[in-house]
């Protein structure tokens, strides 16, 4: 079974300094029929004003993955890290048993697009944690290349759960598919660009959820950037 959602059906809010889209029941938006997707619970599309940003504010019990498209994203955390994560890099900070952290865009004259994903932990009130990691275009191109996983496979940054999230970059005649194992979900979205998933076209923003479905097939890219998650 597939199931479209459109960009423009999800959760919207415009702060000023914030322009954001939930693909599930987030802050002021609540949607009964969108609370998330098996262990995905938030899939925020942000755009972050120059200057801007998240001050200091605390998480619990959460697995919660950035991923740069454009500009830069300053963090700091109450574990004592600090960087900047920029397009290509992957970011996973496991909450546990809480911690405290800021975000912020730096960049005096640009809006940083980030995607943030939380994902529902298989063990809580463990010690926080984090990790980042630096997936370059090439190891993307034409492909899906894991980024995120529970036993952290294939130089993928490890989550608390049993997801598998994948990243890929489609122009032309470039395809991919997954095999999908058996009682498994899976979520596509499409961060930008257009493509053709499973014989269904989507473009920036849109999401496909798949339930049992043996493969997921992406062909027909135009600028695509996708994230495909794995969902036991």
């Amino acid at each position: 079974m597939l199931e479209l959602r459109r960009s423009n059906e999800r959760g919207h809010a415009n702060h000023g300094w914030l322009d954001t889209y939930h693909s599930f029941s987030f802050a002021d938006y609540y949607d009964p029929q969108h609370m998330g997707f098996g262990t995905l619970r938030v899939l925020n599309d942000d755009r972050i004003g120059a200057g801007k940003g998240f001050g200091t504010h605390g998480h619990k019990d959460m697995e919660i993955v950035t991923y740069v498209l454009e500009g830069e994203l300053a963090h700091k955390d109450s574990m004592g890290n600090g960087s900047a994560i920029r397009p290509g890099d992957v970011q996973r900070m496991s909450a546990g048993s809480g911690v405290m952290h800021s975000e912020f865009n730096h960049l005096p004259d640009r809006t940083t697009h980030l995607l943030q994903i939380w994902i529902e932990p298989n063990v809580r009130g463990i010690a926080p944690g984090y990790e980042e990691k630096r997936f370059a275009a090439e190891e993307k191109r034409g492909r899906l290349r894991l980024i995120a996983s529970a036993d952290g496979e294939d130089g993928s940054v490890h989550l608390h759960q049993d997801v598998k999230l994948y990243a890929g970059l489609f122009d032309g005649d470039e395809s991919a598919s997954l095999t999908v194992p058996a009682g498994h979900k899976v979520y596509v979205h499409v961060a930008r660009g257009e493509i053709s998933v499973n014989g269904k076209s989507l473009a920036a923003g849109d999401a496909l959820k798949a339930v049992d479905e043996k493969e997921i097939a992406l062909a027909h890219g135009s600028g695509a950037e996708v994230l495909v998650f794995d969902l036991s």
